[in-house]
């Protein structure tokens, strides 16, 4: 039986929460959108109708939403069919906001969490084991409207009947693709996409790659979106990049690339000068006026124009009219440009590979992730057939890179 939510509780007014908010209405269904104090409540509501890209397919949809507040309007919970979180990544502060929600949840609300970063076994600490059944967390991608991946992580004792049916109403009603993600730090998208961002800044100063170098080389050429990698990192936020990568290193203890996810001195300084990016104005790119834009020496730390070298290996990949082709001739180049590629190709393949079963149980899953949250037009897997398995193990072996244990036992019985 489909799952039916006709009225929700939004906890929290902010950017993500307001857009959850304003998506919901979208497909008609009316929410409370609750914060600390009303004024909060209206001003994080009347704040989603000037976001850009626009958050509302009709703007009259924002009269579906109801601002509330945690003083006086507690009762209007009993009323929800879905209850979703999405205060500030503070654990004391969700236990504490939960505390005041769960006596007043009705017996058949599902509540769940929008958390990018913490887990379900620390939310659910002190949690009755009922409400656990009924609780989960629903990762929303921002923008909600237009980024199509909801990660859905169950706890210990989530319902998986529940999980299922919210599932199809994610995927129905809000129009979302669904990845079943495991209990693990950052999840299946964030935690293979900021290993990918990582990894590409400690290669761009490997082999000394400017800003818009390696923009030119990992946004479209290969399947990406147009804001690449530095570009990306300066539209989410320093700040976040660094509080999402720290989490793997602090959380992620046997991952075998922790190391990777310290921050490196570079992007700390950057964030201590509160150089975060977009929102502070200037992050690996500044603008200078209407028409110039400079961008970070990441030796000097200085901003200033970086003109892009030409490649062989971009030449020779621009002749090639799809991407299988493109990505194929960039890798097999031997200069600066197809060995930077090559090494970054390899190591998210391989990452990716030894994320089943920790993160994600399959390739799909993590396939899907992976486009849906990040833009990428191929995944991980599908990027693999594409450049061919065994041809790029061989290649992986020779130059002492270790391969997953599941791949070997897969071309060993045959399957390549």
């Amino acid at each position: 039986m489909a799952l039916k939510i006709e009225k929700v509780a939004v906890l929290g007014t902010g950017v993500m929460g307001g857009q959850i908010a304003a998506h919901l209405s979208n497909a008609g269904i009316p929410s409370y959108a609750f914060d600390m104090t009303q004024e909060i409540a209206e001003k994080g509501i009347a704040a989603t109708t000037n976001l850009s890209p626009n958050p509302y397919y009709n703007p009259k949809s924002v009269e579906l939403i109801t601002p509330c507040n945690y003083t006086d309007h507690l009762d209007k919970i009993a009323e929800v069919d879905w209850v979703i979180e999405v205060i500030a990544e503070r654990l004391d502060w969700k236990h504490d906001l939960y505390q005041k929600i769960i006596p007043k949840l009705k017996p058949s609300a599902i509540f769940t969490s929008n958390t990018s970063g913490l887990q379900v076994s620390d939310l659910v600490q002190g949690m009755p084991d009922e409400i656990q059944r009924r609780f989960f967390i629903t990762h929303f991608f921002n923008p909600p409207r237009y980024m199509k991946l909801v990660e859905l992580v169950p706890g210990v004792q989530s319902d998986p009947a529940i999980m299922k049916s919210m599932a199809g109403f994610l995927e129905d009603i809000l129009g979302k693709g669904v990845v079943y993600a495991k209990d693990t730090p950052n999840f299946v998208a964030n935690r293979i996409g900021v290993y990918g961002m990582m990894l590409t800044l400690r290669l761009a100063q490997e082999k000394r790659l400017n800003v818009t170098e390696v923009d030119g080389l990992t946004g479209t050429l290969i399947g990406h979106p147009k804001s690449a990698t530095f570009r990306t990192a300066d539209v989410v936020g320093l700040d976040t990049l660094a509080f999402v990568s720290n989490t793997a290193f602090e959380k992620c203890l046997n991952d075998e690339e922790r190391d990777l996810f310290k921050v490196p001195p570079y992007l700390l300084k950057m964030i201590q000068n509160k150089w975060l990016g977009q929102k502070t104005k200037q992050g690996f790119y500044q603008k200078v006026d209407k028409k110039t834009i400079f961008a970070l020496n990441l030796e000097t730390m200085a901003y200033e124009p970086q003109p892009k070298r030409k490649f062989d290996a971009v030449r020779v990949a621009k002749s090639e009219m799809m991407l299988p082709g493109k990505l194929k001739a960039l890798v097999s180049i031997d200069d600066v440009a197809g060995n930077f590629l090559w090494q970054l190709t390899s190591g998210i393949l391989r990452y990716a590979a030894n994320r089943i079963p920790e993160a994600a149980d399959d390739i799909v899953n993590i396939d899907n992730a992976m486009r849906w949250g990040f833009g990428w037009e191929l995944g991980p897997f599908e990027t693999w057939d594409a450049l061919g398995v065994k041809a790029t193990v061989k290649r992986m072996k020779s130059e002492g890179q270790k391969i997953p244990t599941w791949v070997q036992e897969m071309l060993g019985a045959g399957i390549d």
